[in-house]
C-alpha cells in the first residue's frame, strides 16, 4: 500500500496553477448555466473571465509552473469550456435559430475531435502542437457572440475547430511517416 502512495515534489507554483485552472473551469460551468438561463451578457463576462483564467493556467502548466497533471487538467478544462459554453449555446438556440444551433454543435463536436487527435498523437509519442493563440481566439469569438450576438463568430469557431482537427491529423500522419 505504501508504494501506491508515492508523493513526489511538485514544481514551484503548482498550487497556483491548479487553482487558476479550477477557477476557470468553475466559471465556464457558470457561463454555461447563464447561457441556458438566457442571460447572455453575464454569460459573456463569465466565459471571458473563464477563458482568461484557463489561458493563464494553461500557459503556467505548459511553461514550467506545472507538471503532467496540470497539463492534463489544462486540456480537460479546455474541453469542459467548449462543452459547457458551446453546448449551452446550441441548447438555448434550438428554438430560435437553427443555424446558430448547428454552428454551436459543429464547433463543440469539431473541437472535441481536434482535442482527441491531439491527445491520441501525444499518447503515441508524436509532437502535436496546440497554440494558445488559437484557443484564445476561440474564447474571444464565443464571448463576442455572447456579448454582441454575432452569429458569424460561432460559425468561425466551428471552422477554426475543423481546421485544427485537419492540421493535427496532418501532423500525426507526418510523424507516422517519418517514424
Amino acid at each position: 500500500m505504501r508504494s501506491l502512495l508515492r508523493f513526489e515534489r511538485q514544481p514551484p507554483g503548482t498550487a497556483i496553477t491548479r487553482s487558476v485552472l479550477v477557477a476557470g473551469g468553475a466559471l465556464a460551468a457558470g457561463a454555461g448555466f447563464l447561457v441556458v438561463a438566457r442571460e447572455a451578457r453575464p454569460a459573456g463576462w463569465a466565459a471571458g473571465a473563464s477563458g482568461a483564467l484557463l489561458l493563464l493556467g494553461g500557459h503556467r502548466a505548459n511553461h514550467g509552473a506545472g507538471g503532467p497533471t496540470d497539463r492534463m487538467l489544462d486540456d480537460l478544462l479546455d474541453r469542459e469550456w467548449d462543452g459547457a459554453v458551446l453546448s449551452a449555446i446550441a441548447w438555448a438556440a434550438r428554438d430560435g435559430s437553427a443555424s446558430l444551433a448547428v454552428a454551436a454543435l459543429a464547433a463543440v463536436s469539431l473541437s472535441f475531435v481536434a482535442g482527441y487527435i491531439r491527445a491520441r498523437g501525444a499518447a503515441l509519442g508524436y509532437s502535436v502542437e496546440e497554440r494558445h493563440v488559437t484557443r484564445g481566439a476561440r474564447y474571444v469569438l464565443v464571448v463576442a457572440f455572447l456579448l454582441f450576438g454575432w452569429t458569424w463568430a460561432v460559425w468561425t469557431v466551428a471552422v477554426m475547430s475543423g481546421l485544427a482537427a485537419v492540421v493535427r491529423a496532418g501532423q500525426v500522419a507526418q510523424e507516422e511517416r517519418t517514424a
